[in-house]
């Protein structure tokens, strides 16, 4: 049976930037109303991540307890099998899924997802599955472990876990949260707050910047410095984006270069919850500055790169999901240089951003305590 779902009717504001600054302030409310309008048409719980399949709308969709489902494109949903068990719980749970390059032909997909360890540890890890739908129940078959967060630590914070192919397909980078222990992304022993590139099967280029013949965890990482990567996402000129949760009022856009050392917990345009100072980001530390930063937090997640011509209006932006902020974020980029443009106000959390296959904006509310998360699809009014 088909759903249908209403278009929602949000008590949206846009927000015009008034500045192009690198850390400026949220802009004002500056205008009523919103260039598109967004369209219900799903429901999930704690849903996390979403991708497309080739040739239309379908989508597999994570959800944080443990699932992944296959959304048609009528709106019918269908679980798949074969899911490795997840640590659920806080922060932890199934993450990200996206296809592998030649999907069409090897129906290779990727999950990231968090796993128990010894003495009530745990960490993220990515796995890659065939996909595979010849029976009445797709199923994922032939799991294979791509990558280990290192090392397992306690809490249930900060996996980060993001899975991102390189434009050429050539390379895996994944995105490596701090866990929320400080230190370590500055630790090169570990790969805790970094973001690590591989090749597709999980073996390490022999270019990447810290490569070391025997030390495999320091080999695998592209840059360091990170707190809680949420998104990552390459411009159409090949520039790999991330953005992520700083502490108070300090979340970040970054512009990622290998070796780049972006300063967590050194450097921070924010300062720790519990109120202890962290020296801000000035010229000469011997870190990277964010391209951009945000006071007051938005709390970032989900990130995708906008060229398409159904908004030809937001060619070369980024779109940001707000978790804390309940927003929908534009950015504008101009080369290596990036400039706040709109905030909509959306009323929920927003956990996912995806551009769809026909240009349209989807977005996945994070849905937690206040029930299930709703898929959105946002398109121009009129």
């Amino acid at each position: 049976m088909n759903a249908i779902f209403p278009v929602v009717a949000f008590s949206l504001f846009a927000m015009a930037c008034s500045s192009n600054q690198a850390g400026a302030n949220n802009p004002q409310d500056a205008s009523s109303g919103t260039p598109f309008v967004a369209k219900v048409v799903g429901d999930f719980d704690e849903p996390w991540a979403m991708t497309f399949l080739p040739g239309g709308e379908d989508a597999l969709i994570t959800e944080k307890t443990g699932k992944l489902l296959w959304r048609k494109a009528n709106g019918d949903v269908i679980e798949v099998t074969g899911v490795p068990k997840v640590d659920y719980g806080g922060q932890g749970g199934l993450g990200d899924v996206i296809l592998a390059p030649d999907f069409d032909t090897s129906k290779i997909i990727y999950l990231s997802y968090v796993e128990a360890g010894p003495d009530n540890t745990r960490g993220a890890a990515a796995d890659m599955f065939k996909l595979d739908t010849s029976g009445a129940t797709p199923k994922l078959t032939n799991g294979k472990r791509i990558w280990t967060q290192f090392p397992k630590v306690t809490g249930k914070g900060h996996y980060s876990h993001r899975l991102l192919f390189s434009p050429d397909g050539k390379y895996l980078f994944i995105g490596s949260g701090e866990r929320q222990k400080f230190d370590p992304a500055q630790d090169m022993d570990g790969n805790l707050g970094k973001i690590v590139r591989l090749y597709p099967d999980g073996s390490i280029p022999k270019d990447n910047p810290f490569y070391t013949e025997g030390n495999p965890v320091r080999s695998q990482i592209w840059s360091l410095g990170h707190r809680n990567i949420l998104g990552m996402a390459f411009d159409s000129e090949g520039r790999l984006w991330n953005q992520e949760m700083g502490p108070a009022d300090g979340d970040e856009l970054n512009l990622v270069k290998p070796k780049a050392n972006y300063g967590y917990p050194k450097v921070s345009n924010g300062d720790h919850y519990d109120g202890r100072d962290i020296p801000d980001h000035k010229e000469g530390d011997g870190f990277d500055a964010p391209i951009l930063w945000w006071k007051p937090a938005i709390s970032p997640a989900g990130l995708t790169y906008y060229n398409a011509d159904l908004f030809p209006q937001w060619k070369n932006s980024m779109f940001i999901g707000a978790l804390g902020g309940e927003a929908l974020v534009r950015v504008q980029l101009n080369g290596e240089k990036a400039s706040k443009a709109d905030q909509w106000q959306m009323d929920a959390r927003i956990r996912e951003v995806e551009t769809g296959p026909d240009g349209a904006l989807w977005l996945l509310e994070d849905g937690g305590d206040r029930g299930e998360g709703r898929l959105l699809k946002l398109v121009p009014k009129g």
